[in-house]
């Protein structure tokens, strides 16, 4: 396989090097490999590891002194310093180095001139909590240099570079190969998350049938993790799309196209399962929502029923305390002890009572009976 050669003007000459004109600062001292920004530096030439110099100040060196070389920068949180040491060697946009400075980017891809800005959201599934944890990646392709930026622990690019070192076929075609190695990394990282996310909504539907009532936060959670998913696939079928739009234009290498695509076609079902998924949580609510309905409903028929119930026996204890209160109160009328009443010295004044209590009594009791209280 030839050689790349390297495209001319892609950076600063080497013997007037200068800041960008918008930061009159003077240039940081690069950071060895050990710091806190950068990760590791490594030289390659014909796909075989050549060097790994310990500061970006020797890796500008050693890639002058080697024509055909191709660098990969690794850096995780870099300082302003160290990207700034970046952008005007590599001749990095303004806009793009902006960008890699914070994370909270969408997925996106972006052509400056011979660069390419890649930016990527990897995915994680954590197991006891059962959530999933967003990292987000940014890259920088150039004609021979690849530089990436990591905002958080995922994804491991340490396995990237291993397996690239192990098939120097691959890592012969250059930084697109690296580019393709990373998004395919990172679609794979997705295969794990659609697992365990399958997982819990197998889970939640036994939840739903079962009539736990914890299950509609548990919904609403993993519904919101979907959006997040959502946002960091579905622009990624866009954006390998417009790279094997580019094949031709840009002589990208046929074999490493097979490769693009089949990292294409793995993006799309992976999207079309996060769409699938975030479908079956909304049907899910539904079903939820609609048992939750039934059950309210029947708690409150069953409430009434007793509610129901309760006043038929309320009618009935009214009922005959009304037809025990004539008597009472007949008798407690001629039960006062005056000297002067009417029927007090009357011979038919028993019998009168007790026939008044008793009419009295059988005519609340047929009323009643009439009214269903009885």
């Amino acid at each position: 396989m030839s050689e790349r050669p390297r495209k001319p003007g892609w950076r600063r000459t080497p013997s007037a090097p200068q800041a960008p004109p918008s930061d009159p600062s003077p240039p940081q001292p690069s950071a060895p490999a050990g710091s806190a920004g950068i990760v590791r530096a490594v030289l390659y030439r014909d796909g075989v590891r050549v060097l790994a110099p310990a500061t970006l100040s020797e890796t500008y060196r050693a890639l002058r002194e080697q024509p055909s070389g191709m660098a990969w920068i690794g850096l995780a949180r870099p300082t302003e310093g160290e990207l700034r040491s970046l952008a005007a060697e590599f001749g990095l946009h303004p806009l793009a180095v902006e960008d890699a400075k914070e994370a909270h980017q969408r997925p996106k891809l972006e052509r400056y001139g011979d660069t390419l800005f890649v930016v990527l959201r990897a995915a994680r599934y954590l197991d006891a909590p059962e959530e999933i944890d967003f990292g987000e990646l940014h890259v920088f392709v150039g004609p021979d240099f690849v530089i990436t930026v990591r905002h958080a622990a995922a994804p491991d690019l340490s396995a990237v570079r291993r397996r690239m070192e192990e098939t120097p076929e691959l890592l012969r075609l250059g930084p697109e190969a690296v580019l393709y190695a990373i998004l395919d990394a990172v679609v794979d990282g997705y295969a794990p998350v659609v697992s365990g996310v399958q997982n819990d909504i197998d889970e939640i539907e036994t939840e739903v049938f079962r009539g736990d009532p914890a299950v509609s936060r548990r919904i609403y959670e993993l519904s919101r993790e979907m959006v997040e998913f959502q946002r960091a696939t579905r622009p990624l079928v866009g954006m390998l799309h417009g790279l094997m739009a580019g094949f031709s234009k840009y002589g990208t290498d046929d074999e490493l196209q097979r490769y693009l695509r089949d990292v294409a076609d793995h993006v799309t079902h992976t999207s079309e399962r996060v769409d699938g998924f975030r479908q079956a949580l909304t049907e899910i609510l539904t079903v939820n929502a609609t048992l939750v309905t039934q059950q309210q409903n029947a708690e409150m028929r069953a409430l009434a029923e007793a509610g129901f119930e309760q006043n038929e026996e309320i009618k009935k204890i009214s009922s005959w305390a009304a037809i025990l209160f004539a008597p009472t109160l007949v008798g407690t009328i001629y039960g006062m002890n005056f000297a002067h009443m009417p029927e007090l010295r009357w011979g038919l004044g028993y019998p009168f009572a007790i026939v008044l209590m008793a009419v009295v009594c059988v005519s609340l009791y047929v009323v009643f009976k009439r009214r269903d209280w009885l």
